[in-house]
């Protein structure tokens, strides 16, 4: 099930890779954080994301976009270029609470649309759905699946 909840707006750094989902996101994800912690950007309090861009059901797999984040503070310093800054819009969001595998990120999907429709919500289809990673959820083996709601 899921709760209902405001995220706020973001300045966000993030790393893009383009090419099919899978494995190499999550290799991708760690590469970044390392980098995040090397130059200060990652703490105990920090919220790290993984957006998926693009639909794989419609967009062929060689051209979907991942993008790998960390929320940032308004006075952070990005210096990398590989590493690109931006503002990613806020919003209502049905959170799910999931296992962190492949196998608690696929389950999470099955009958999440006809529970929103249930509760009165509409999949926003204008903003991206979000990967939340906090550390004290990783601690236990848990993410966060974000849906943009209306």
């Amino acid at each position: 099930m899921f709760v209902v909840e405001e995220i706020p707006e973001s300045r966000i750094a993030y790393w893009r890779r383009t090419g099919p989902y899978g494995e190499a996101n999550g290799e991708q994800m760690e590469s970044f954080k390392s980098w995040a912690a090397a130059n200060g950007l990652l703490s105990a309090g920090s919220t790290v994301l993984g957006i998926a861009r693009d639909d794989p059901g419609r967009t062929p797999a060689r051209d979907c976009r991942y993008d790998t984040c960390v929320v940032l503070p308004d006075d952070a310093e990005i210096r990398h270029p590989e590493v690109l800054e931006t503002r990613l819009g806020g919003g209502r969001h049905a959170v799910l609470t999931v296992a962190h595998t492949a196998e608690g990120l696929a389950s999470a999907w099955t009958g999440l649309f006809e529970s929103l429709a249930a509760q009165g919500l509409a999949f926003d289809t204008t903003r991206p759905v979000l990967e939340r990673y906090r550390p004290r959820l990783l601690a236990e083996h848990l993410c966060e699946i974000c849906v943009p709601v209306r």
